[in-house]
């Protein structure tokens, strides 16, 4: 039996079947476009360096500190509940956040960023950076690569994961011209 366009237009299951693929091959030909850099656009500005500790005063007799396995814990810094490693995501951007505060963009980001990258984080019990892995690297902008990077190994210990013992959690880095950054779990949204 030969059927016409017009008849299968007719059947319900045909028409949604239709209608799903067609958006689907929508959203997959706009997941795939991309927008060029312009070829001499200015690199971000430099970000200004972290304020140096103030040197402590000379003691008479010093002696060697015992070697530590781990860096001393930063004041402020706490334990995690986080039951999994989506909930642990919000404890670490908001430690992020907060030893970050001057870097981070305030308000709604434009609508076009420099850099968005993801990054996987595996942190052990105590909060210590084990291991940092890209899922999407911003690879046109390897400064940013490098700044996210050190901005999270500089952020540790972070909370340390107490329910969960270690943690592996992925975060969303939007990342502006201006070299100030939000974080996709407390972005402001774009504009």
């Amino acid at each position: 039996m030969t059927r016409t366009l017009t008849e299968y237009g007719r059947d319900p299951l045909t028409r949604l079947v239709t209608a799903i693929s067609a958006v689907a091959l929508v959203a997959l030909i706009a997941g795939c476009q991309s927008t060029p850099m312009p070829p001499h656009s200015p690199a971000p500005a430099a970000l200004p360096p972290p304020p140096a500790a103030p040197t402590p005063p000379p003691v008479a007799e010093s002696r060697p500190a015992p070697p530590s396995v781990t860096p001393p814990a930063r004041p402020g810094v706490q334990s995690s509940s986080a039951a999994t490693a989506r909930d642990y995501r919000r404890d670490g951007a908001r430690h992020l956040y907060q030893l970050n505060a001057h870097r981070i963009y305030t308000g709604k980001l434009p609508p076009l960023l420099y850099a968005v990258g993801v990054l996987e984080t595996e942190l052990d019990s105590r909060g210590q950076v084990l291991r940092t892995s890209w899922l999407r690297a911003p690879r046109h902008a390897p400064e940013v690569i490098a700044e996210i990077e050190n901005t999270v190994r500089r952020a540790a210990p972070f909370p340390a994961p107490a329910r969960l013992g270690r943690v592996t959690y992925t975060e969303t880095w939007l990342w502006d011209k201006s070299g100030r950054f939000q974080l996709d779990t407390l972005t402001e949204g774009q504009q």
